[in-house]
């Protein structure tokens, strides 16, 4: 279920030197608003987005419609049937990547540790759903690795995230829809892709601040050899286990997405 912990944007660390957009102000936009203060973050941060990088944001010009228009309530009918409950797509990026392969499983020991070096909470979320990795991207010191996390998994990630927006995905997720969850399908369908719009201001800052990623076309299966100690709690939070190893091994070449 979505993470209800309240986070206050003003206890975010500053922009990190280099980097055009505050990424801790996009995870905001992805985080399930439990309550109004939560939903008055949410259009805090896309107000301090829109006036940080307009033309980014452009991209997004559903996403603020809907957002200026919606209750809370509306809104979270939308973010649930985007991200939780028949999903068109997921906000936890190992998952993305590797589905229940063990691969996660590093991965998500790896990002533990990032995540604990960096001091970036991850609250009762995994470390890689994506508004902590988000936020783990601004706290990062490590220039070159970050660079390396973004364009050898997000990018490719966030491409794949917009892909499963399709016209033919969507509908067989609406026939579920039908058959359960109708009076949610009535009011969200003119809102269904709202959160593709995002996902697209989003690729477009990451490009403009570390440059093009990989495609889903070109990434290829790797054998990661980091171990994962038998003392890590892999189904954690991020702040609950050991970590080993560089977290660089873990993309050295390029990840595995599969074609849509």
């Amino acid at each position: 279920m979505p993470n209800d912990t309240a986070i206050n944007i003003q206890s975010n660390p500053p922009m990190s030197a280099g980097l055009a957009t505050d990424y801790a102000l996009f995870a905001e936009l992805f985080t399930y608003p439990a309550n109004e203060q939560s939903y008055s973050r949410i259009r805090e941060a896309y107000a301090r987005l829109c006036a940080q990088a307009p033309e980014m944001m452009d991209l997004s010009e559903a996403f603020g419609q809907f957002l200026e228009a919606a209750t809370m309530v509306e809104f979270q009918e939308v973010f649930l049937r985007t991200f939780d409950v028949q999903a068109i797509t997921t906000l936890d990026i190992g998952f993305t990547l590797f589905g229940e392969d063990y691969k996660r499983g590093q991965l998500l020991v790896h990002l533990n540790q990032e995540h604990r070096e960096a001091g970036n909470d991850c609250f009762t979320e995994l470390s890689d759903h994506l508004p902590n990795v988000l936020r783990l991207i601004q706290r990062m010191e490590k220039d070159e690795l970050r660079t390396e996390l973004v364009q050898s998994m997000l990018i490719p990630v966030l491409r794949k995230m917009i892909g499963e927006f399709s016209t033919d995905k969507m509908d067989k997720k609406d026939e579920v829809y039908k058959k359960n969850l109708k009076a949610v399908l009535d009011f969200s369908q003119p809102y269904r892709t709202v959160f593709k719009s995002l996902l697209q201001s989003l690729n477009l800052a990451m490009i403009g601040d570390f440059g093009e990623g990989e495609t889903a076309e070109e990434l290829v299966v790797e054998n990661w050899n980091a171990d994962i100690p038998s003392a890590c709690g892999i189904g954690g939070g991020c702040s609950s286990s050991p970590g080993t190893g560089d977290f660089s091994r873990m993309i050295e070449d390029e990840m595995n997405i599969e074609k849509d």
